[in-house]
């Protein structure tokens, strides 16, 4: 598979910026049928924020399942709509009708968002978050229930414009 246009990657894999490779190798780990947002990304690595993992997807996410790593709002990637929901009709990503005519469906992160957990991709709802992610799994059950899915993880406040 090619890059996404736009990039540009000195020599191979080895020239990856550390946090490029623990980047990209979360990208891997999620299952088909699966997604976690850019700031899921970073919470789960406990480090930099969801644009920094954005960047990293920009520039070296060709290689890896990108279309599995989105935005907090579960709209699909400008520029790339039609390779994404051709990936997540293939894998069985859930998603959601967007309102108007000729619009993109958007991704169902209730039910497609994953955690970093063992549940397998098939089993519906969005896995509640385990000790594991390190940080605020209080909110385990809001995610798990569906209640509050555009609201809680990877949206951080604290990341200015």
């Amino acid at each position: 598979m090619g890059r996404m246009s736009g990039e540009s990657t000195p020599g191979g894999p080895g020239d990856l910026p550390a946090y490029a490779e623990r980047v990209l190798a979360t990208a891997e780990l999620i299952p088909p049928g699966r997604v976690m947002t850019y700031g899921d990304v970073a919470e789960w690595l406990g480090e930099s924020g969801p644009r920094q993992v954005g960047r990293v997807m920009a520039l070296y996410g060709g290689a890896v399942p990108w279309w599995r790593v989105v935005r907090a709002d579960g709209v699909l990637l400008p520029g790339h709509e039609t390779r994404a929901l051709a990936h997540y009709r293939a894998e069985g990503t859930p998603l959601r009708q967007s309102g108007g005519s000729g619009r993109p469906p958007r991704i169902d992160l209730a039910a497609a968002r994953w955690d970093g957990g063992s549940t397998p991709a098939g089993e519906s709802g969005a896995a509640p978050r385990g000790p594991e992610r390190g940080r605020g799994s209080d909110t385990a059950d809001g995610a798990a229930n569906g209640a509050g899915a555009e609201t809680h993880i990877g949206q951080h406040p604290s990341s200015g414009p």
